[in-house]
């Protein structure tokens, strides 16, 4: 048998057993040994009477050799032994060619398995995968491709939002002391999933949403509901599912991670994660919840964090002057990203407005600058929740009637995200650190509104500053390389002009032009 590199390789076993709950009765692993001697150990799953299956992708060209073994000692269908050959990569997504993902050597943003950086620019598509059909979950791959995004965000349970499961009424599992698996309603889900690694973006599964608001939304969430042993098993369950390809994990969604219920998660990230060769895993907080307290859990890759949908200047300054702008540096060091700035037309906490375009792509712009850039979620009202427009969400009924999902899906911000993407792929993202000391003022200081926010490269031969809605910006250039190339970038459509400024290295003041939002991006002259 011979397995591309960087690609899932599935072998099939089947069981002398007939088991009642395979979950709960048996359980499957399987160690691969490479070329070089590195083992991976893996979970296998159950799929059905009695097909057992263990997926794997190879990182080395050579021959590997594999073991599986079973919990039920006397079930020797399921203890295996066997070769393969990892052969070239071959396809043309960008992890077909470059490999799953991985810490940079800096542990400050992603990089693929030989290294290439990856941009991490995600949707927010959390019950697309359950509600929509497979005509329209196409639809959706296909729109968000060409805007250029790298992963969608989702969620493989139901949830507050889909308390019914699946367009049938699927749901992931029955019961709550010994669950059972829904076979139906994973193998539906597994299509979708796979149609995401088809169309090159990065799948991330939440695997135990836990919203806890209230005792009828929390009944809804497995993570709030399931007992500690329970909740280990399903999420095993998904990651042996689709841990063998281009994956990044949210090990719950919507939690509390402080006290008590902190070390609940830090139980089950170990038994989920901690004896097995995984992709980066985080937890999706609660909004403006940092969570720094799980920096040394070495199952922990990245840390991820919510701004969440509030508005005004005392809440803007959470992002911008609070734990992501002054806690990234802080030892052990992970990308910092935001999992969920404000979504596009949702009615923001305070204003009771929508959010504009404009109040969205400031806080894109403002979570990639605040922190060493890695990447940013976008959200879209009307795409999170697969909505036809016609009511609220469900179990949110103050966040407005959204766009039916169609018309979301092609919402101002969400098309300009293409724009976005452009501008960071075009210099050397990765290089970028928060460089608030280039400002010799600050205009947001009493308004958030106006806030401007800075970064550039240790070595000073590149700046990016983000300047919404400002009249002028005052910058000490002195630390960057001489003679700079200064351009003006427009967020809404990604067209360039020479900027113009006055005054010395020390204090140069540089007009912004008319409209909303401006990018300026300093580069040393060839």
């Amino acid at each position: 048998m011979n397995v591309s590199l960087w690609q899932r390789g599935e072998w099939s076993l089947k069981s002398s057993k007939n088991y009642d709950n395979p979950l709960q009765e048996a359980s499957l692993n399987a160690t691969f040994t490479s070329p070089s001697k590195k083992q991976h150990n893996v979970y296998g799953f159950w799929d059905g009477d009695k097909t057992w299956r263990v997926r794997f992708a190879p990182d080395e060209l050579g021959e590997w050799s594999f073991v599986t073994t079973c919990s039920d000692s006397s079930n020797k269908g399921l203890q295996s032994k066997g070769n393969f050959q990892a052969t070239l990569a071959t396809g043309t997504t960008r992890f077909q060619q470059h490999g799953p993902l991985k810490l940079s050597s800096n542990r400050r943003y992603f990089v693929h398995a030989d290294g290439t950086p990856f941009f991490w620019l995600a949707d927010t598509v959390w019950s697309g995968p359950m509600a929509s059909t497979d005509d329209e979950w196409q639809l959706y791959l296909q729109e968000r491709v060409q805007q250029k995004f790298t992963a969608a965000q989702w969620v493989a349970t139901q949830y507050l939002t889909n308390p019914n499961g699946d367009r049938f009424g699927r749901k992931a599992y029955e019961g709550q002391e010994k669950i059972k698996v829904n076979l139906e309603f994973y193998q539906r889900l597994e299509q979708k999933h796979n149609g995401i690694i088809a169309a090159g973006l990065l799948s991330v599964p939440a695997l135990l949403w836990a919203a806890h608001w209230n005792p009828e939304v929390t009944k809804n969430n497995p993570g709030a509901v399931l007992p500690e042993d329970q909740a280990v098993f399903l999420a095993r369950y998904m990651v042996a599912r689709w841990g063998a390809d281009a994956v990044a994990w949210f090990l719950p969604g919507d939690a509390d991670y402080q006290g008590e219920a902190g070390e609940r998660w830090r139980r089950i990230g170990r038994a989920v994660f901690g004896d097995i060769t995984h992709a980066p895993v985080t937890l999706h907080p609660n909004g403006q919840q940092w969570i720094g307290n799980f920096k040394n859990e070495p199952w922990i890759d990245f840390i991820g964090y919510q701004s969440g949908h509030g508005d005004g200047t005392e809440y803007d300054k959470w992002l911008l002057e609070g734990p992501p702008a002054t806690k990234w540096h802080e030892e052990p060091m992970h990308p910092v990203i935001n999992l969920e700035p404000p979504y596009e037309n949702h009615i923001a906490y305070k204003s009771q407005q929508p959010f504009s375009p404009l109040a969205t792509r400031k806080r894109l712009y403002w979570s990639l600058l605040v922190s060493p850039t890695a990447g940013v979620t976008y959200g879209g009202h009307g795409v999170w929740g697969w909505d036809d427009g016609a009511r609220p969400p469900t179990a949110h009924p103050k966040t407005g009637i959204p766009l039916p999902w169609r018309e979301a899906l092609k919402m101002p911000a969400a098309e300009q995200v293409m724009h976005l993407y452009d501008v960071f792929n075009a210099l050397e993202w990765w290089r970028l650190r928060p460089a608030q000391d280039l400002l010799v003022t600050q205009p947001g200081k009493d308004n958030s509104e106006h806030f401007v926010v800075a970064a550039q490269s240790e070595e000073g031969d590149i700046a990016l500053i983000y300047a919404p809605e400002n009249t002028e910006v005052i910058l000490n250039l002195s630390a960057l390389l001489q003679p700079l190339q200064m351009t003006w970038i427009e967020p809404r459509t990604g067209q360039r002009q020479a900027a113009n400024a006055l005054g010395d290295a020390n204090a140069m003041t540089f007009v912004v032009p008319k409209g909303e939002d401006w990018l300026l991006e300093l580069r040393k002259q060839p």
